[in-house]
């Protein structure tokens, strides 16, 4: 990561409502080259909106920014040709195999043809599938499926992956894996990950920085270690410095529907 550097995401002053409710509200953040970056927060506060903003997926209320050098709002075909996502729900097709996932991202990202297989058993090497390549995704693991997700994702080479939510429902094994790959993803492609989550553990062994958010603003943002010393307690968890920076806990948030959501996620991951 060169922080020196020109930043590979910027945002500036992005908003989004829908009718009287503001999802995200005037919020500025910038990624450099190869961070891992985390939009922090409870359900609700306003991660998965901005993502979708940034991925060209909704469009902004008012505010812009730019991916590389893509204007997010006035270049949006541009920018999905940089990017990779990986949603929260599932996005691979259980009655396909792993390999035939991998060929149909191969052909909706234009990959030359003459290229495509090598593309596809890069990735499956790289993410030790190469012995599920004919094997039916609905057979996976939820830790499989995550990989693959990810395999999906990065096929075309991106230079920023954002993904929501990327270990929800998995369990502990699994979600070691997934990060394990996500770095490596990083080290070696120097691809720029930027993620949402509401795991604190995750966002402190994982992130370069994290941005936490809050009822659709920006509470903060810095390193985890940063934004513990201005806490002014030595001894500050991630949790502590939700707390110092928002006055509230993260367990105490979200309603209804966003928790059976997750629940329903977390059930079809296994």
């Amino acid at each position: 990561m060169d922080r020196g550097s020109k930043p590979i995401v910027s945002v500036q002053n992005l908003t989004k409502r829908f009718g009287n409710f503001t999802a995200v509200d005037d919020i500025s953040f910038s990624v450099h080259a190869k961070e891992i970056f985390a939009l922090l927060g409870p359900n609700g506060a306003g991660k998965t909106t901005t993502i979708k903003m940034l991925i060209t997926l909704l469009g902004p209320t008012t505010g812009d920014g730019k991916i590389s050098e893509f204007n997010f709002v006035k270049q949006p075909a541009d920018v999905r040709r940089v990017i990779g996502y990986v949603p929260q729900s599932i996005s691979v097709d259980g009655t396909l195999t792993a390999y035939e996932n991998l060929m149909l991202m191969a052909q909706l990202y234009d990959i030359p043809r003459k290229e495509r297989a090598g593309r596809i058993k890069e990735i499956l090497s790289f993410l030790n599938l190469e012995d599920y390549a004919k094997v039916l995704v609905r057979k996976f693991s939820g830790g499989m499926i995550r990989k693959l997700e990810i395999g999906q994702a990065m096929i075309h080479h991106p230079k920023v992956l954002f993904l929501d939510e990327p270990t929800s429902g998995l369990d502990p094994i699994a979600r070691q894996n997934v990060w394990k790959h996500l770095r490596e993803l990083r080290d070696q492609f120097g691809t720029t990950i930027i993620f949402t989550t509401h795991q604190m553990d995750e966002a402190e062994d994982m992130c370069n920085r994290v941005a936490i958010m809050n009822n659709g603003k920006i509470s903060a943002i810095g390193s985890v270690q940063e934004l513990k010393e201005k806490t002014k307690n030595k001894n500050a968890s991630l949790d502590d410095v939700f707390i110092f920076f928002t006055g509230s806990q993260l367990e105490q948030t979200g309603n209804f529907r966003e928790i059976r959501r997750t629940r329903q996620i977390e059930k079809r991951l296994g």
